[in-house]
């Protein structure tokens, strides 16, 4: 924890849950734009960026690698972009824990002829990046690792890098590998298919990826999940203005405590700034909520939870057996959320929470018990059976991980206050979480 953050964070019960809240920027969306305006040719104005550690990590990064970028209004940037390879070739940056920003910076920065190093924080040193190596040294790229073999810090030099007709790589780890690589080959200047070796996870998050670059005038083409083409003379160009949707992930927390505060008689809860047409998966978070009893009404650019009647004549959501490769992030929401359910809710295809900001099936499950929940944990999947009582004032540890501690508030729901341990993590994506929360919720 960092000198002047908070300790910790004492949760008063709350009773309801209503109201509407506008969601900061997609943090999956904003590193994804920033990097690729700098790639670009042209100036893009970006708005409702999410300033958050992890944005402020690209940014900085960009600006050493002599990308120019400036605030044009409130969460409001204009980047001039390097037209192809940026301009800076030589830089040790340091990104913290900010995987959307580690991953992409590793696949450009081994194509754009220089020397670099990239490290983090002691967590990014056990997050696993060498398939993602693997397939850029196909490419030519030069990669040594300057820690344990598989892992950051990295050195990149200047290598040979060329075009290939084709480069493999796998995904069942992180799809941020697959997103990293397919970002950076259009500063190969050639077709290149990118062929899958095994199960794609997240594939959603790759979906992202797609969207984002077609946008800035690059269109994969691709054979399902099983391979993709960056086509010749693919470049970067800038679509001028663009607006970052708001970030589904947070958007799961606020949509589980209008379906929990409905069982009761509160909510609903609104989010504001994502929607029926969002591109990203975490969206499909409402689906799974319904399946849970919630009642779900959507728009354009909004999206509204209570509990249905049903979960609300019993006073419980229903438990479920579901398969979340599809919301790797919000599906986090869910194992909370259980502790509301009229039985065993398993999560399953969970396997990438072992590699995230901490080991978050093993998190998950060592701070759920503290509620007085009843908890299996597996390599890919996790258990969750409610509290027959639920244990007050439980003092969550959250690992330096957002997500713990946007996911463990919902637990002052249950009637029991909470204190959630360095509360400050939240500033990865949502700074403001807390003074949010509290402006919808009574207690």
């Amino acid at each position: 924890m960092s000198a002047g953050r908070p300790a910790f964070l004492d949760l008063q019960p709350i009773r309801d849950v209503s109201g509407s809240i506008r969601l900061p920027g997609s943090k999956s969306i904003s590193n994804r734009t920033l990097l690729l305006a700098a790639l670009a040719q042209g100036t893009t104005t970006l708005r409702e960026v999410l300033d958050s550690d992890d944005t402020r990590l690209m940014l900085a990064a960009l600006r050493e690698l002599g990308v120019h970028w400036e605030a044009a209004g409130e969460r409001t940037l204009r980047v001039h972009g390097a037209g192809g390879a940026l301009p800076g070739k030589r830089a040790d940056l340091f990104l913290g824990n900010a995987g959307t920003a580690v991953r992409p910076l590793t696949a450009v920065l081994a194509l754009n002829g220089g020397e670099y190093t990239i490290d983090g924080v002691p967590r990014m040193h056990e997050r696993p990046i060498g398939d993602l190596v693997d397939a850029l040294r196909q490419l030519g790229a030069a990669i040594d690792y300057l820690g344990s073999v598989g892992f950051p810090p990295l050195a990149i030099h200047k290598g040979a890098p060329a075009p290939r007709a084709e480069v493999s790589i796998r995904g069942n780890v992180s799809s941020q590998y697959l997103t990293g690589l397919l970002m950076a080959l259009p500063l190969l200047g050639a077709r290149t298919r990118v062929r899958m070796e095994g199960e794609l996870i997240s594939k959603p998050y790759v979906e992202i990826t797609l969207n984002a670059m077609r946008q800035f005038g690059v269109t994969v083409e691709r054979d399902g999940w099983a391979s993709f083409t960056v086509p010749a003379a693919a470049r970067y160009v800038s679509p001028g203005d663009l607006y970052v949707e708001g970030d589904a992930s947070s958007a799961s927390y606020f949509l589980a405590a209008g379906a929990i505060a409905g069982l009761s008689g509160g909510g609903p809860v609104r989010v504001e700034g994502v929607g029926r047409n969002s591109t990203q998966g975490d969206v499909r978070f409402a689906g799974a909520l319904e399946q849970m009893g919630a009642a779900v009404t959507m728009g354009e650019h909004w999206i509204e939870a209570t509990a249905g009647d049903v979960a609300r004549a019993n006073g419980k959501l229903r438990a479920v057996d579901i398969d979340c490769n599809h919301i790797p992030d919000a599906a986090m929401t869910l194992a909370v959320t259980a502790l509301f359910a009229d039985g065993t809710t398993t999560l399953r295809n969970i396997a990438s929470w072992r590699v995230k900001e901490t080991d978050r099936i093993a998190a998950m499950a060592k701070e759920l018990v503290k509620l007085g929940a009843g908890v299996e944990e597996g390599a890919d999947y996790l258990k969750v059976s409610p509290p027959t009582r639920w244990i007050a004032d439980a003092a969550i540890d959250t690992y330096d991980d957002h997500r713990m501690a946007m996911c463990f508030s919902l637990a002052a729901l249950g009637g029991v206050g909470v204190r959630i341990n360095d509360p400050d993590c939240v500033a990865k994506t949502f700074p403001d979480y807390f003074a949010v929360l509290a402006s919808v919720a009574r207690t």
